[in-house]
């Protein structure tokens, strides 16, 4: 299995990458690992990967063009049927030992991880397979949730781990329809520039600077989550 994790924060992977059971199936070659700065795909001078965000609001907003860039270039480079790329984000899904196992399965995971205010909708909508979240509670980055998909998913893989060891594992009951009554993530979707990018465009309302129809739209986006 090849995983690379798109990050801005690519020191953060280090020590956990270097130790324990992930460590030596790396070094078996059951896993490859790599770590990619988000910032390599940015093309301006200070490789700028986040905007403000449309419609006004705190913090800043992870771009989708520099995302997409990075993705695309990722998937040239493994040729693979049994991909998926997954992003870690708060309205995901959330995870559990099933999904785990479902994941040790592929050949190829790409994890995008976010970090500032959020990422811009379109990521979520045009370029991920799935949004996962690793629980009902809220992190400065993705990079945390990124490091327990790696770890849950590689102790899973053949020859890891005996397979003794992984029988009747605790979870493995588990049903994950007792986070139906949790409530996700109810924030609007948030977007920056640019306003249109392969087609994908930023919703109207929040490009005329009418705060009180961008108020309402947020206040109709959150009563339907």
């Amino acid at each position: 299995m090849i995983i690379d994790i798109l990050t801005i924060f690519p020191e953060m992977f280090v020590s956990p990458l270097a130790e324990s059971i992930v460590k030596r199936a790396i070094d078996e070659k059951k896993v490859e690992i790599k770590i990619h700065n988000l910032r390599d795909w940015a093309t301006d001078n200070y490789k700028t990967v986040d905007d403000r965000p449309y419609g006004g609001g705190a913090g800043m907003i992870m771009k989708v063009d520099i995302i997409d860039r990075a993705v695309e270039s990722l998937k040239r480079k493994t040729k693979s049927e049994k991909r998926k790329v997954i992003l870690l984000d708060t309205k995901g899904e959330f995870y559990h030992q099933g999904k785990a196992r479902e994941m040790a399965k592929l050949d190829h995971l790409i994890l995008i991880v976010p970090h500032y205010e959020g990422i811009d909708h379109r990521v979520h909508q045009h370029i991920t397979d799935e949004v996962i979240c690793i629980g009902p509670y809220v992190l400065t980055g993705g990079e945390l949730p990124a490091m327990v998909l790696t770890d849950s998913i590689v102790r899973l893989l053949p020859e890891v781990i005996k397979k003794e060891s992984l029988k009747d594992e605790s979870y493995d009951s588990f049903d994950p329809k007792v986070f139906d009554n949790i409530k996700k993530d109810q924030e609007y979707p948030q977007y920056t520039r640019p306003a249109k990018y392969k087609g994908w465009k930023v919703p109207e309302v929040l490009l005329n600077g009418n705060h009180k129809e961008i108020e309402k739209w947020r206040k109709i986006l959150n009563s339907k989550s």
